[in-house]
């Protein structure tokens, strides 16, 4: 045999491979993939896999019973931390979303003694003398721009008097989130009541875009004073998206710092707002109702 016929030969071979291979490929491709089995519910036995059930959820304070049971049986810290994990629905309509953002919100029940670093901007002497006495870290005027550019001054919130705010432009890229605002409540003429509520307030913010990582109370505070602070982290989310779309929260799960995270069922967490809306609408159709009559009666 030539060593012609050897290479066509073994390039026949090859050929022929190829298309078996291909066959092959393509009857995989044409078979129909196999259903997913769908998920169980609870596991009858002790010991089971744990990726054929869904993950079960609990009520907040059954979820805060069990994370005090997790530490007495392990022996760990009582005075560890509580932390929330916040997994949120940020579109709006069409592409829209909610943007990123950071909250600060007073908790009813205080976990921790640390107070926070409040820098107080005003060029009026009476109100420095004022901010110094109610505890701010810092008070001063245009001075302290450069320094804060330049990262010589730092501080957890800046709080400004509407008079000295056309002036702290330069500092708005700097500082961006924590840039004295009306809406966060960081610009206004009560500096009393601005350092007391930033000195010990609970500050939180959004993560990879969709979700809040946040520690919200210490695991030996009573179970009323943990429910009602996640409570409060909680409606206080919900105001950064308007009320008419789905909720902001989509899955909520709890952990101390040495547990598991246990998922919660958000029933009784999220603030109640069907029931206002119903009845605006209803008052709405009241009102259309009652118009024609009206009408009619005053002609």
């Amino acid at each position: 045999m030539t060593s012609q016929h050897v290479w066509v030969s073994f390039f026949g071979l090859r050929t022929a491979k190829k298309d078996g291979k291909r066959g092959r490929q393509e009857k995989v491709k044409d078979k129909p993939p196999r259903p997913r089995r769908p998920l169980m519910t609870k596991p009858v036995d002790d010991v089971y896999l744990t990726w054929l059930y869904r993950r079960p959820s609990y009520q907040l304070e059954q979820a805060v019973g069990m994370l005090k049971k997790f530490q007495q049986l392990d022996f760990t810290h009582p005075k560890q931390f509580v932390y929330i994990n916040v997994f949120l629905d940020m579109a709006l309509q069409k592409k829209k979303k909610v943007d990123p953002f950071s909250g600060s919100v007073t908790l009813p029940h205080r976990f921790t003694d640390d107070v926070n670093k409040v820098l107080v901007f005003t060029e009026n002497e009476q109100e420095a003398e004022v901010a110094r006495e109610h505890g701010a870290a810092i008070v001063g005027g245009v001075e302290l721009i450069k320094w804060i550019l330049e990262d010589e001054i730092q501080a957890d919130f800046y709080v400004a008097v509407p008079a000295i705010i056309p002036k702290l432009i330069p500092l708005r890229g700097k500082l961006k989130r924590k840039y004295p605002s009306t809406r966060r409540n960081s610009l206004g003429s009560d500096i009393p009541k601005m350092l007391q509520f930033f000195r010990e307030c609970h500050e939180y913010t959004v993560e990879d875009e969709n979700i809040i990582k946040t520690r919200i109370a210490r695991l030996d505070m009573p179970t009323e004073h943990i429910m009602a602070n996640l409570k409060t982290v909680i409606h206080d989310i919900c105001t950064f998206k308007p009320s008419n779309y789905d909720p902001i929260v989509r899955k909520l799960v709890i952990r101390s710092s040495t547990s598991e995270g246990l998922l919660l069922n958000l029933d009784g967490i999220l603030p109640q707002v069907d029931k206002v809306e119903e009845k605006e609408e209803e008052n709405a159709v009241d009102e259309d109702q009652e118009k024609p009559i009206q009408e009619s009666v005053s002609t």
